[in-house]
């Protein structure tokens, strides 16, 4: 792996000496999921001991957090997998999924009940997890589930609109559809910028799916509405320092001794170097040593900023660092 210039990432490989070291500083490590500690159902190899370890020591315990752009998934679902494969248990409180932090973001941004009239809700392009997140925030939603057939006076070119909506959400949603994307628009157009949020779980694009397969991610969905609509939406997954700030104010953690551990740079590495976290890539997920090196080699800054601090060929590589 090539030297970065004075003061920029560089990528070294976390040997144990140098892991000892990285990790003794550390009082909080953050983990994206999926491609890090497990892949589908099956947890990596070795990575629910050294998670088990790095929470009890050596030296002095560290706080243990998941942070997720999945936004099909509530914390509780988080929690109960991380349990079903092994790893320490953890509280919902530790679990940061785009879901829970949008439904947060929107608890605070939107207008508190008033006299004149009911309190304002959110029109949802999304499923159950993000429903159920919303709920539990207590911010009044509509939307989930199947789009009406268009045919019905519920379609979203047609639909009577609920004056109460006063933000639109975008996650993943796998009956998103044209009379959804309709409805979206109606009311982005009705409040207009000050009178309607957009706000978006994540942009991922693509989903990877074992053998080299895809599926088209969240950010699809987002960039759709961003179209017809001709507005940004507020991103709270990562990259976006909104959702590090969630784990922060939970936890009130110093970001100078804090890792961020991930898989994609565009997310994970990218959050990581955007909020002065340590960062980590393990190779167990998306990106190769071949993409981190393009980035290096680049005079772009915003590529440089893709680079991490470390990388790991998998979160078992800390064991021996950790088993000392």
């Amino acid at each position: 792996m090539a030297a970065a210039p004075r003061g920029g990432k560089r990528c070294q490989r976390l040997e144990p000496s140098l892991a000892r070291s990285v990790l003794s500083e550390a009082e909080a490590v953050l983990f994206d999921c999926d491609g890090v500690l497990w892949r589908g159902e099956a947890a990596v190899p070795g990575a629910a001991e050294a998670l088990r370890l790095l929470e009890a020591g050596p030296g002095k315990p560290r706080l243990l957090c998941y942070v997720t752009n999945n936004s099909s998934r509530t914390r509780e679902a988080y929690t109960e997998k991380l349990r079903r494969l092994g790893f320490p248990p953890a509280q919902p409180r530790q679990v940061f999924g785009s879901a829970y932090c949008a439904a947060r973001y929107l608890r605070r941004a939107l207008p508190a009940k008033g006299s004149e009239g009911p309190a304002a809700s959110v029109y949802v392009l999304g499923g159950p997890a993000l429903s159920a997140e919303l709920e539990a925030a207590g911010v009044s939603h509509l939307g989930c589930g199947p789009s009406p057939a268009p045919d019905s006076a519920l379609f979203g070119a047609r639909a009577p609109l609920d004056p109460a909506v006063r933000a639109v959400l975008v996650g993943y949603d796998e009956h998103f559809s044209y009379g959804k994307l309709c409805l979206a628009l109606r009311y982005l157009l009705r409040g207009g910028e000050e009178g309607c949020l957009l706000v978006g779980t994540n942009r991922d694009h693509r989903l990877p799916l074992e053998g080299g397969s895809a599926v088209p991610g969240t950010g699809c969905l987002v960039k759709a509405v961003e179209t017809a609509a001709e507005r940004e939406a507020f991103i709270v997954g990562k990259p976006s320092r909104y959702i590090f700030e969630c784990v922060a104010n939970e936890f009130n953690i110093n970001p100078a001794r804090t890792v961020m551990v991930g898989d994609r740079l565009d997310t994970d590495i990218l959050m990581g170097n955007n909020c002065g976290l340590t960062t980590l890539l393990t190779l167990t997920g998306v990106t190769t040593l071949e993409e981190v090196q393009g980035h290096l080699e680049s005079n772009c800054p915003e590529r440089r900023n893709l680079v991490p601090d470390y990388y790991v060929d998998s979160i078992a590589d800390l064991l021996p660092a950790l088993q000392d």
